[in-house]
């Protein structure tokens, strides 16, 4: 696989500096029971990295004292993390609003038998990727029954209340386009979703995120094979839009490696672009158990016109910003 982070080092992106952390995204491992095309985190079947109970640990304490208001928990698929449910429970009983990423399929994976209604009765909001509502793009991106399998998992989840108005329980699906294009704008999108999803199987959502793909990990080596590499990032620093600047996620939230070390947002993470604080070169997340980072410059390269390109692209969908 190519490594694009010698391409995206130097850059021009203007500097940014972190606000009051909202948000701790915390990676519980690369352990996956899909590879998908798109992955920025390259994960899979065979990857065996998985965040340790000790630093899980770490996470809770410091949820504790910077009252963060809500865990967004991130993979691989982060339910194949041994302690997955115990982080979430632990983490409820403090009040944190709990968010998990997931693939849907990992639903009817051995073992994951009743995930559904835990999620369910912890009243986490589930984030979950489905990149179209046409099963030919989805198979294609994600694996041959992949789609079928997520309709499935939607049902159930409906089942269960999620996407419901007045449930409490919320669920986004998540598109990433298929290939080195910005996604379309995202409102638009979303009543395409749900018409199609509606009519044709009975679904129902909270909301559409739509998610820029980031010239990195498995989609960036894609690129650089096809020789797409330079006009992408020729389309992401042309679509640039300085309004999105406010809205970047990486103001307000702060990446956790599965190791326990800091990161800017998830990209950083996955490019191994360290936080920097004082000249360390990595930062263990207990840092935050002595001090604030609100202040810290951001590290930033030539990827991050991914997420202020256009409508502009978070771990939330378009920025609020954006027209």
């Amino acid at each position: 696989m190519h490594n694009t982070f010698p391409l995206l080092q130097k850059t021009d992106f203007p500097a940014l500096r972190r606000r009051m952390l909202r948000t701790l995204q915390v990676n519980l491992g690369y352990r996956c029971n899909q590879s998908c095309v798109h992955c920025h985190v390259a994960a899979g079947p065979h990857r065996t990295e998985t965040m340790s109970p000790g630093v899980i640990d770490t996470v809770l304490a410091v949820l504790a004292k910077h009252r963060v208001g809500t865990l967004d928990l991130t993979g691989g698929a982060p339910e194949l993390n041994p302690d997955f449910r115990r982080l979430v429970e632990q983490a409820r009983t403090l009040g944190v609003h709990v968010i998990d990423r997931c693939n849907l399929t990992i639903l009817e994976v051995a073992g994951q038998e009743t995930l559904a209604e835990f999620l369910a009765g912890q009243g986490v909001e589930i984030v979950a990727s489905l990149p179209c509502y046409s099963m030919e793009n989805v198979d294609k991106q994600r694996g041959d029954g992949v789609f079928e399998a997520s309709i499935r998992s939607l049902r159930r989840l409906n089942a269960l209340g999620y996407g419901a108005p007045n449930s409490g329980l919320s669920l986004s699906l998540v598109y990433n386009p298929q290939g080195p294009v910005l996604p379309p704008p995202q409102e638009a999108l979303e009543a395409d979703y749900r018409r199609i999803l509606g009519e044709q199987f009975g679904i129902r959502f909270t909301r559409l995120i739509a998610i820029t793909n980031m010239p990195i990990q498995r989609f960036g080596s894609v690129l650089v094979s096809k020789g797409e590499f330079a006009s992408y990032m020729a389309l992401l620093k042309k679509s640039y839009q300085a309004v999105n600047l406010d809205g970047v996620m990486c103001r307000d939230l702060l990446s956790v490696d599965w190791q326990g070390y800091l990161h800017d947002c998830d990209f950083n993470q996955m490019l191994g672009l360290a936080l920097v604080r004082e000249g360390q070169r990595r930062v263990p997340l207990s840092l935050l158990l002595e001090e604030s980072l609100e202040g810290n410059p951001i590290q930033v390269a030539e990827h991050c016109y991914g997420c202020t390109a256009g409508q502009g692209s978070s771990c939330s969908g378009a920025l609020a910003a954006a027209s």
